[in-house]
């Protein structure tokens, strides 16, 4: 199953085209205030199409939104999937998926082993789980914080968890982090900023170029080319 990469935070069309261009699957839109990345559902709409027609996925995340915040953003965005960012339950998540007939991941911050415990109760619940650094003390966002967490810890992880590996990654360490934790997927959001919440297209080519060289070294390696 080939990588699936989300450029998440994109509030531009350069910034998508970039995405497109360089082979990502999934475009993530930002619907929370406190965010620099934050972008209302009327501006995320044409980008969302935009990425649609380039075959991309559209990724509306939230945290702890309200039914009717997020009608709002379903019924302009028309995403393909709904990322939960906050402290919503499992039934939260399964009355979001019935509601909207679309598959859910929810993001969980990660820093010591027993924080992967949490995803038990999601399991069979959200599709798929995004798995973050904590943030920093202070903080008021949740996730594109800039920092990452010890990748080793995702070994304990049962074969086939499906997830997205977050959190500080840049086109400097994703190599090594593919190495460690050999994710199914990955999302990238500061790492390819030129400051908090402007996406530089030049960072984020180089990201996806990055992301294909190493999986073409890994490749190379197992084959003993």
């Amino acid at each position: 199953m080939s990588l699936e990469i989300k450029i998440c935070g994109l509030s531009t069309m350069d910034a998508l085209q970039a995405a497109t261009a360089g082979g990502a699957s999934h475009a993530g839109f930002i619907f929370f205030e406190k965010s620099p990345r934050n972008v209302t559902p009327e501006m995320a709409a044409p980008l969302a199409a935009r990425a649609r027609e380039k075959g991309v996925q559209p990724v509306a995340v939230t945290v702890d939104a309200d039914d009717a915040t997020l009608d709002a953003i379903v019924e302009a965005v028309q995403p393909a999937m709904l990322q939960l960012h906050g402290a919503e339950s499992p039934g939260r998540v399964a009355d979001l998926k019935a509601r909207y007939g679309l598959p859910v991941m929810k993001a969980f911050a990660v820093s010591v082993p027993a924080d992967l415990d949490r995803l038990g109760p999601y399991a069979g619940v959200a599709d798929r789980f995004l798995l973050d650094a904590r943030p920093p003390r202070g903080s008021d966002l949740p996730g594109g914080n800039g920092v990452s967490f010890d990748w080793s810890l995702l070994e304990r992880l049962p074969a086939g968890t499906p997830y997205m590996l977050s959190g500080g990654l840049n086109a400097d360490n994703i190599a090594e982090a593919l190495a460690i934790a050999d994710p199914p997927g990955i999302d990238v959001s500061s790492g390819v900023e030129s400051r908090p919440g402007v996406k530089d297209s030049a960072l984020i080519e180089a990201f996806l170029l990055a992301v294909a060289e190493a999986q073409e070294d890994r490749w190379t390696a197992a084959v003993g080319v």
